[in-house]
């Protein structure tokens, strides 16, 4: 009882705000489909615009610890929910071929973030959120690191909006450069799944392709298949930066930073893989009415529920974000997405020119 009192007002807002925000991306206006924007985008916007008309909404007694807890611990259960959507040995077996690219343009991300971030000074939580975010899977790689270097929801909204600005463009633009540069299904379907980094995007990018080529799907299945394989990053990703803030505690905490790793280690990163082994020894099961359940309706709605946990959560950080503030700390970010989204479309077209794909 104490929970629901304490936290549940916070929560149900959160809710409701996710609610209308999953609405709406399900929308078309005219021929432009709502889903390229994605329902945490919604979720972030309307959170900012409530602080923004009521700056005292979110830090109320009423309200602050449920909206806390929705934008750190619904964040974590929406990215180990994730989980049961990875079948890891079909994305690996299938999106083998696209493994060459897709280290290539982690890489490459990472490193233009890194550098970027030294020449332009910026904060260091900003520029990882920008480089993971870009290179890996968007707004789900940003929940997943945001725990584990302790990012402030001001900074997981300015990557988050960073990367929501690239993420539109690329739906809108890949599919006419793809075919003016002459790239096959394939070529694009491996374009798309490794230079486009939320999964709305490259679902939306490719749909455009099969209906503009009358390809009747396939393409749309390998690049979600490709952006799968990249989602598996999330792992080595997360636990390298762990390790890496543990080592760092150690070295400036003394004795003390060891009680402090349990606080530091991304445990809920271990439950995601977990729920990935789960859903992999099901698919190799005999068939049966179980198998058939789970991985049908089960991941189904397991994908759904993940994305609407992360909207939640989304609009919980969007109401301890100043919008004023973002705005004014927005120039360096986008400069960071910009380069690293450049950088990661001509390595990934260069890696395919290497490896004989185009």
């Amino acid at each position: 009882m104490n929970f629901i009192k304490t936290k549940g007002p916070g929560i149900v807002i959160a809710i409701v705000v996710a609610g209308i925000s999953t609405f709406l991306s399900g929308l078309n206006v005219g021929s432009f489909s709502l889903e390229i924007i994605g329902a945490p985008v919604f979720a972030i916007i309307f959170g900012m615009i409530i602080t923004a008309l009521s700056p005292d909404f979110a830090v109320s007694e009423t309200m602050k610890t449920g909206i806390t807890f929705t934008s750190k611990k619904i964040l974590q259960y929406a990215v180990i929910i994730l989980g049961f959507s990875l079948n890891i040995k079909t994305v690996v077996s299938v999106g083998g071929q696209s493994l060459p690219i897709i280290i290539s343009t982690i890489a490459t991300s990472l490193i233009v973030s890194f550098i970027l971030c030294k020449v332009m000074k910026m904060d260091k939580n900003v520029s990882t959120l920008v480089g993971v975010g870009s290179s890996i899977c968007g707004g789900s790689a940003v929940a997943a690191t945001a725990p584990v270097i302790d990012a402030s929801d001001e900074d997981i909204a300015r990557s988050i909006s960073v990367i929501f600005l690239f993420n539109v463009i690329a739906a809108l633009i890949f599919p006419t450069l793809g075919n003016a540069i002459g790239l096959s299904d394939e070529g694009f379907a491996l374009f798309a799944g490794t230079a486009i980094n939320d999964t709305s995007s490259v679902t939306a990018a490719a749909s455009a392709w099969d209906s503009m080529k009358g390809t009747n799907g396939m393409v749309l299945a390998q690049a979600t298949t490709v952006k799968l394989t990249r989602t598996l990053a999330i792992i080595p990703i997360t636990l390298v930066l762990a390790f890496y803030r543990t080592s760092k505690a150690k070295k400036t905490g003394g004795s003390a930073a060891k009680v402090a790793f349990s606080k530091i280690f991304p445990w809920f990163i271990l439950y995601f893989i977990g729920a990935s082994l789960i859903t992999t020894i099901v698919a190799i099961m005999p068939a049966s009415g179980f198998t058939a359940f789970y991985s049908g309706t089960f991941v189904k709605w397991a994908k759904w529920l993940a994305k609407f946990f992360i909207a939640m959560a989304m609009c919980a950080i969007g109401l301890n974000t100043n919008i004023v503030s973002l705005i004014k700390k927005g120039g360096k970010p986008i400069i960071m997405g910009f380069c690293c989204w450049v950088a990661i479309a001509f390595v990934s077209l260069m890696m395919q020119h290497f490896l004989g794909y185009w």
